[in-house]
């Protein structure tokens, strides 16, 4: 049975930094990589939380959980929800500003998705493989 740590933030930009710095601590004493990984994940997936769902609205809310196995890591971002429902990019398209996000976790991921909530948010996951375990 995996562990788990949870906390929840307000859904504005600058809760992003307290998300990474959470899942940082949680990590100390954990592989370099993984942690470097996981801090990156977690950043990614709060920030289009705040940025793309309900969760950056006034009042709005995201939750961050960080399971652990003895092979990997979960991290999972739950969101409020919103209208479009998240994807990669294509490396091709056209993007003012960011939009490479969940690129990145897909490339430091060993697998990711999305679940629906039934209260109408998301959850968006990542597994992180953990080194040496």
């Amino acid at each position: 049975m995996p562990k788990e740590w949870a906390r929840i933030f307000p859904g504005q930009a600058w809760q992003v930094a307290e998300a990474r710095h959470f899942v940082a601590a949680l990590l100390e004493g954990e592989d370099r990589n993984l942690v470097e990984d996981a801090v990156l994940v977690v950043g990614e997936l709060a920030a289009n939380a705040v940025r793309h769902t309900r969760s950056g609205w006034c009042r709005g809310w995201f939750l961050v959980v960080v399971g652990f196995t003895d092979d990997f890591l979960r991290v999972q971002v739950v969101d409020q929800g919103g209208d479009a429902e998240p994807m990669v990019r294509s490396v091709n398209a056209s993007v003012d500003q960011g939009g490479r996000g969940l690129m990145m976790v897909s490339a430091c991921a060993k697998d990711w998705g999305v679940k629906d909530r039934p209260a109408g948010g998301r959850c968006v996951w990542a597994d992180l493989a953990r080194v040496g375990r």
